[in-house]
């Protein structure tokens, strides 16, 4: 099940319309804040060929920073990374953030907007890979000035929702975001003269992942998806490809936080 297949999903109607989520990440967001009043969420696509989506939310009352329950943002495991501007109180950071292995409670700023960039599988910037910021092990970058920050000694300009495309274009024409390849290659099994190692180690350098552990991410997301459809969840199993319905309460409970059963509760109208 790759990106494009896990992409065709039907969308929750949300106080502004917008268009079907397309990364992992961006869909986790918008589970959560079409789940609350106190947010808006927007996507939109981009030109440039290193970046997946590009997103913004807002949040207007103050929420707890690290809630447990159910309807809480509890953020599940992602396999694609970006980085996060967030406006709050007078105060501009940029931050990091990196892929997840596992479901992870997150912070959830109140009174605060917050816009982000996610870049393609395979891209990356060197001078930080995404394994250094994975599991929630975030960074945020220096602050240069009220305006701008730092990165790999130079300063940049806080980008926003608008010239996201003109900040990324900037970082590949500066060398410091390049792409591999060889990670669509070995996403599609295509790998030519390159060793199987060789790729495996490359692989997990620009994504931060392993290549199995992607797969099974995307076969959790893919079966959280038909859970939230009305699939039941004897023929989720054989669906997503799983052995049973522990394997699958495993693996959905790694990777989203949620059992089957709390899924298809959710996913009910209120």
């Amino acid at each position: 099940m790759n990106d494009l297949q896990l992409a065709h999903r039907p969308v929750t109607k949300a106080e502004t319309r917008i268009r079907k989520p397309v990364t992992d990440v961006t869909e986790a967001l918008f589970d959560f804040t079409c789940r609350s009043k106190n947010f808006r969420f927007e996507e939109r696509p981009s030109d440039s060929p290193f970046v997946a989506a590009v997103w913004r939310t807002q949040a207007e009352t103050v929420w707890s920073t690290h809630m447990m329950n159910p309807g809480s943002f509890l953020f599940p495991a992602v396999s694609h990374w970006g980085l996060v501007v967030t406006k709050q109180h007078g105060k501009t950071t940029l931050t990091l953030w990196g892929p997840g292995t596992k479901a992870t409670p997150a912070p959830c700023p109140g009174e605060a907007e917050l816009f982000g960039i996610i870049f393609q599988r395979g891209a990356f910037l060197p001078s930080l890979p995404p394994g250094i910021v994975r599991d929630r092990r975030d960074a945020v970058l220096p602050e240069a000035t009220s305006q701008s920050f730092w990165l790999n000694g130079s300063t940049w300009q806080f980008p926003d929702y608008d010239n996201a495309d003109t900040f990324v274009d900037r970082l590949v024409r500066s060398g410091l975001l390049v792409r591999d390849d060889i990670v669509d290659a070995v996403a599609q099994g295509q790998l030519k003269d390159l060793s199987l190692r060789s790729a495996q180690r490359r692989f997990r350098h620009a994504t931060g992942l392993t290549h199995s552990m992607v797969r099974q991410m995307e076969r959790a997301r893919y079966a959280k998806e038909l859970l939230q459809q009305g699939i039941s969840i004897f023929d989720t199993i054989g669906q997503a490809g799983y052995y049973d319905q522990a394997h699958l309460s495993r693996s959905l409970k790694r990777f989203s936080g949620l059992t089957p059963a709390q899924i298809v509760r959710l996913g009910q109208p209120q």
